[in-house]
């Protein structure tokens, strides 16, 4: 599918073709700018952008909340934050009403918290049908929270669902991650037009702020073509940092920490770094300090190194 075939499908109900410029709505007055990273094509790198990057702005200083909207709890469990079946999650504010500072919990980042997904959240759209407001179940939560936070970052799941329309209605505005590969922009008209939809009827003023590019591999013609495309229709809104396909990024998961604690010096986190500043220009965030979070990172891999050389003579003796 081609820019042109994206515009044709998704520009009467967004009004907004080409998204050129910068997005109408973010944050302030103390309040905490929410974004919600979306794309319900799945394996775009949404979760590892939402975790790399939201680590990436604590380490620079500023103070991010992540709720983790995915059933399958992968933002959560990639910065080692793991619940029981009786603790409070993503649920219970959603379905129960419980307010968020109730279920937070902190990760081993300054700065960062994590509001953990569970199981049951998989069953949440069932339980929301017959609930008043039901698409504003979120919004209701984050809004009482924002006050707290510089950002709220919130990892919506691969779908287009009852979750991920309470995020659309959180959100001021959205980030989407798109794969550079062939089918980068299939479905992205289906996206353009819930966001249009939920533009005109549930959140005025909602666009896509931000798109940025993933799993870029330089060795292919194919990349830099998908690149161009997707720079071609969405104008200045793309973030000029992209996202290399690396061996580390994708690593970093099974070890349970974003890439710039497990690897600070590998182009992932370079490039994550980047993008943060990136995104922390474009927002106006005054909290975040680009040099310090290169100097968190660095400090923290070698606080961890130390502590397991430590360890290991200790075990010698």
């Amino acid at each position: 599918m081609t820019s042109d075939q994206v515009a044709a499908g998704g520009a009467d109900a967004s009004g907004d073709a080409g998204y050129a410029g910068p997005p109408g709505r973010v944050g302030g007055d103390g309040r905490a700018t929410v974004v919600a990273f979306a794309n319900q094509k799945g394996g775009v790198g949404k979760t590892t952008t939402t975790v790399s990057l939201g680590a990436a702005l604590a380490q620079g200083g500023a103070r991010v909340l992540l709720i983790d909207l995915d059933p399958q709890g992968n933002a959560s469990t990639g910065l080692d934050v793991r619940i029981s079946g009786d603790e409070p999650s993503t649920y219970d504010v959603i379905v129960e009403g419980l307010p968020i500072d109730g279920a937070v919990r902190e990760t081993a980042i300054d700065g960062l918290s994590v509001l953990p997904s569970s199981l049951e959240l998989a069953g949440a759209e069932v339980e929301l049908v017959q609930a008043m407001a039901r698409e504003r179940a979120l919004a209701r939560a984050v809004d009482a929270a924002r006050p707290a936070y510089d950002l709220i970052l919130i990892d919506c799941p691969p779908s287009l669902g009852l979750l991920t329309i309470n995020a659309f209605v959180a959100a001021d505005q959205l980030l989407v991650p798109i794969q550079c590969e062939y089918y980068a922009l299939e479905g992205l008209s289906q996206l353009l037009r819930t966001v249009g939809l939920v533009e005109q009827n549930l959140n005025a003023g909602l666009a896509i702020g931000n798109v940025v590019l993933t799993m870029f591999d330089a060795r292919t013609r194919l990349a830099q073509q998908v690149v161009d495309e997707v720079r071609t229709f969405f104008g200045e809104r793309a973030f000029e940092t992209v996202i290399p396909r690396t061996v580390r990024l994708s690593e970093a998961p099974s070890y349970a920490q974003p890439i710039t604690v497990f690897d600070p010096d590998s182009k992932g986190a370079d490039a994550y770094q980047r993008l943060a500043a990136e995104f922390a220009q474009r927002l106006g965030l005054r909290t975040f300090d680009a040099k310090r979070a290169v100097e968190v990172a660095a400090a923290t891999k070698a606080a961890e190194i130390a502590a397991q050389q430590a360890e290991a003579q200790r075990g010698e003796r």
